[in-house]
């Protein structure tokens, strides 16, 4: 068993977001960058982590819940109620289908392995979201603590036993925000402690004005001043060192702080202007295919782990949502081209087997169309895309029976597929555990789960 006892840090909690420059502090992701280097030297290592893996994860996350049987498991034979309002296209994979609405993905299925019956049970978006993303039943959303985070993203446990693939990169970042969406809640770090909560670009990165706020200097500041302060500060750390023999390790997370913010390595990874306009188009001009360019761009360049946020997918047709079939218009399309020019990117780089991309929401939707034409909340069996990682690829697994409501083949869990992403990094779920500083108590990544055999 893995105890990693320096990450829940209390150094590392309570502290306000800030730029990366205000009022002279430096700081990353709600915490003063001197700090977020404090935190991470801090990581114990094990043999149940890999530290030498040189994996990443892009995890597109569909907030919602979008519909199974307008993407990834279409029933075409089903009557009209059940099928919906689209019908089902062959992939390059003989036997395997994709709902009409994605041909991009359908050309390149040989790439994607399909999750059709992953299942928590709840139509609760705050429990089915908390479910995904940390691998673990959240809270009620009519209960008092609805928005309080039970245990860590996956993103942010990425952060803390692995850290970036290069030196001085953000292990976690995420586009273009994590606003939006329906109970949004949970894509933080809980007890590991703020220094592993995502750097958010928040910023639209299809904008011509788009600009990483974090990575600019506050007003009046210029790197020139910014030396001359680090020149300063160095010369009074010199004196304190001798009546504090821990500040000199401060110095040095200090310098690291310095290095984070004024390396251009760092700027240049969210500069999407060094692209071409040809592989901007390809993924397309709007939020999510600028926002999945960007991924690539940071995976690339040493981020463990980037969320895209899409935008929601709560499609019931009810309470001021959109119907099934106007939704699924406006959204599927440009995530089918963004995530088919994103896999073909990783491919062509000679990252694919590197990267793992996710896609998946909360839970998915209703086999039963509503009477306003949407489907609402269901969580007995949905859909989870994955592709890349040196798993098998071109397979669906599991089947959902003929309505596409209950598993009928090959039952899948929360836990299992944050097994598997925790497998792609080279970190051991089921060996390793990180003591919850709040109860003492330590806990498992997975309980239960176990990385998906199929795909290995």
């Amino acid at each position: 068993m893995l105890r990693v006892t320096g990450s829940a840090n209390s150094d590392c909690e309570g502290l306000t977001r800030r730029s990366f420059v205000e009022a002279g502090v430096l700081g990353l992701g709600g915490l003063s960058l001197a700090d977020f280097m404090k935190c991470r030297a801090t990581a114990a290592n094990s043999t149940a982590v890999d530290q030498t893996a040189d994996t990443n994860v892009i995890l597109i996350w569909m907030s919602g819940g979008p519909g199974h049987h307008e993407t990834w498991d279409p029933k075409p034979n089903a009557v009209s109620q059940y099928r919906g309002p689209f019908g089902a296209i062959s992939t390059n994979v003989g036997g395997i289908q994709f709902s009409e609405m994605l041909p991009e993905q359908a050309k390149i299925a040989d790439h994607f392995a399909v999750l059709r019956t992953v299942s928590h049970r709840s139509g609760d978006h705050t429990k089915g979201n908390h479910w995904m993303l940390t691998g673990f039943e959240g809270p009620d959303f009519n209960k008092p603590d609805n928005k309080v985070q039970r245990r860590p993203s996956m993103g942010s446990v990425a952060s803390a036993l692995r850290g970036p693939c290069q030196p001085r990169m953000p292990a976690y970042a995420a586009a273009p925000h994590l606003r939006g969406g329906t109970d949004n809640l949970f894509h933080y770090a809980t007890y590991l402690g703020g220094a592993h909560n995502p750097f958010v670009t928040n910023s639209d990165p299809n904008s011509a004005e788009f600009r990483v706020r974090d990575l600019s200097l506050a007003s009046g500041l210029t790197f020139d001043r910014l030396n001359s302060r680090e020149t300063l500060l160095k010369s009074i750390d010199h004196y304190r060192r001798r009546a504090d023999v821990d500040m000199a390790n401060m110095t040095a997370q200090q310098q690291s702080a310095f290095n984070l913010l004024t390396g251009s390595h760092v700027r240049e990874a969210f500069d999407l202007s060094q692209e071409s306009e040809s592989m901007r188009d390809a993924y397309g001009r709007h939020t999510f295919g600028q926002s999945s360019l960007l991924a690539r761009r940071l995976v690339e360049r040493g981020v463990t782990f980037v969320t895209v946020n899409t935008q929601p997918w709560d499609h019931h047709g009810t309470a001021n949502r959109l119907a099934t079939e106007k939704g699924a218009k406006l959204l599927i399309p440009p995530v089918d081209r963004a995530i088919a020019a994103l896999i073909r990117d990783l491919i062509d780089r000679g990252l694919f087997e590197k990267t793992l991309v996710v896609a998946m929401g909360e839970f998915g939707r209703t086999p039963k169309m509503n009477a306003a034409a949407g489907r609402d909340h269901w969580g007995h069996s949905f859909s989870v895309l994955m592709s890349g990682g040196r798993f098998k690829m071109g397979q669906t697994i599991g089947e959902s029976d003929a309505h596409g409501a209950f598993v009928r083949e090959r039952p899948l869990n929360p836990e299992d597929v944050a097994a598997t992403v925790y497998h792609h990094l080279g970190i051991n779920a089921r060996e390793t555990a990180i003591p919850d500083d709040r109860t003492g108590r330590p806990r498992y990544l997975v309980e239960r789960g176990e990385p998906i055999r199929e795909l290995l």
